[in-house]
């Protein structure tokens, strides 16, 4: 079987099974029958496609089209977020699928893998308008989820307010109240610290990261972060907290870069957030004492000096120039907020940084990829499911407690997995060590239950 899986194009879901098989490779020398389900994995169980027609606010009716890619549901319930985006297609929403299954299989839960979404640009729309799209359509999508099927969330142009009227048309249409969506409100089933969980996690992990290769912590640290939604707020708050300095944050117009030694203080982050609420740009926000705002222009480029790159924003937003020039600013640790973040080439860049070892008593640079380093999204989303099922909510420092000792795990899964198929002498690559713990959990699930064989 090829990886060229149809005769349409499909390049982000072709560019993640690439990326993925080939960390495998080790795995299947030894096992040589694993390849035969990492083929029939790259299938996905069921995708659904609709029409969804709405009425805009002037009273002429729209269409988009959804979507739900129901990828594999060996581990759990498909579990993954909707997308309102217009670069919203297939061949993104199988991408962010195939990579979810895996995400999910580090977390430990109980969960499979989906995503879905629509072309819908909620950017622009009165609050009236995105109402009536979501009902619409949810009114398609109820027919195909459940608590036990398939359980939604978020994911970007959907937060909370799109997360609520969609829950409120499934009650409608079905006549129940079920954990069928997570990343709701507190008041009707959401889960404390739920929005905060990705940049949270991500930042935990990497804490990992840096204990296990240096001994240190982020004390001092200068890290760049590129997006300025949840995922990226959050990281750049939980840094600050542990003593680090945020350096960077940007949007789809150009980046928010420090000039000099001082960082972003929370008070400026607080600013962005209700800008972004608003659906505004970081051009709109004016001066920022101590910070440049450059149009057009992501922030790898910009820094001679600089510890941590985490990119937040969205995939392929780390070309192989950028990661050429993170490593000449002798950034040690690249992990990712956002879904394949890094292109291939920047990968095989970091990747072959980290093979040639330790230099100066530093490692050059060490990877941790979106599915490990981000997964904790997915993994306090799974922790609301378990609150919905049992009609109990947690505290925050309960969420929170459960969130590192996941994080704690899935970071030891990956580590302890890639040094099993680590050259001696050689830092562990994350990237195969995830991919590896991952694939195993899910085709080691199917093969029991007869899905390969």
């Amino acid at each position: 079987m090829s990886n060229q899986h149809s005769v349409v194009n499909e390049p982000e879901f072709e560019q993640a099974v690439n990326e993925i098989g080939s960390t495998l490779a080790p795995l299947f020398e030894k096992r040589p029958e694993l390849k035969r389900a990492f083929e029939i994995l790259q299938i996905p169980e069921r995708v659904i496609q609709f029409r969804v027609t709405w009425e805009d606010d002037k009273g002429v009716c729209q269409v988009n089209r959804g979507y739900r890619v129901q990828f594999n549901s060996a581990l759990g319930p498909y579990k993954g977020g909707l997308r309102l985006h217009p670069s919203v297609n297939l061949s993104i929403l199988k991408f962010l699928g195939f990579e979810q299954v895996f995400k999910n299989a580090l977390t430990g839960l109980h969960m499979g893998g989906g995503k879905g979404g629509s072309d819908f640009d909620p950017k622009g729309k009165t609050d009236a308008e995105i109402r009536k799209f979501c009902f619409a359509f949810m009114k398609e999508l109820s027919r195909h989820i459940g608590p036990n099927t398939d359980v939604p969330a978020g994911d970007i142009g959907v937060g909370g307010r799109e997360i609520g009227y969609m829950f409120g048309a499934y009650k409608q249409a079905r006549n129940e109240w079920a954990g069928i969506l997570t990343g709701k409100g507190y008041d009707f089933g959401g889960s404390k610290i739920r929005p905060e969980a990705t940049g949270y996690g991500l930042v935990y992990f990497v804490g990992h990261m840096l204990r296990d290769s240096r001994g240190e912590d982020f004390s001092g640290k200068r890290v760049a972060i590129s997006g300025s939604g949840n995922v990226a707020q959050y990281a750049a708050l939980k840094i600050i907290e542990l003593g680090g300095i945020v350096v960077s944050l940007s949007d789809s117009k150009g980046s928010l870069v420090a000039t000099g030694e001082a960082g972003i203080t929370p008070e400026t982050i607080s600013q962005i957030g209700d800008l972004k609420l608003k659906f505004g740009s970081l051009a709109d926000l004016g001066e920022v004492k101590g910070f440049k705002y450059v149009a057009g222009s992501r922030p790898w480029t910009h820094f001679k000096s600089l510890d941590i790159a985490l990119p937040c924003a969205t995939q392929n937003e780390v070309s192989g120039e950028e990661a050429t020039a993170l490593l000449e600013a002798g950034c040690g640790f690249v992990a990712e907020g956002s879904n394949m973040g890094s292109t291939q080439e920047a990968i095989d860049i970091f990747e072959g940084a980290r093979a040639k070892g330790v230099v100066g008593g530093k490692t050059p640079v060490w990877y941790g990829p979106g599915k490990a380093a981000n997964c904790g999204g997915v993994a306090v989303s799974g922790l609301e499911m378990a609150q919905n099922s049992s009609r109990l909510q947690w505290t925050e420092a309960e969420v929170d407690a459960k969130l590192k000792d996941i994080m704690a795990k899935c970071y030891d899964t990956c580590f302890e997995t890639a040094k099993q198929f680590a050259k001696e002498g050689e830092i562990p690559s994350l990237v195969a060590g995830a991919n590896i713990a991952g694939f195993l959990k899910v085709a080691q699930a199917g093969n029991a239950m007869g899905d390969w064989w």
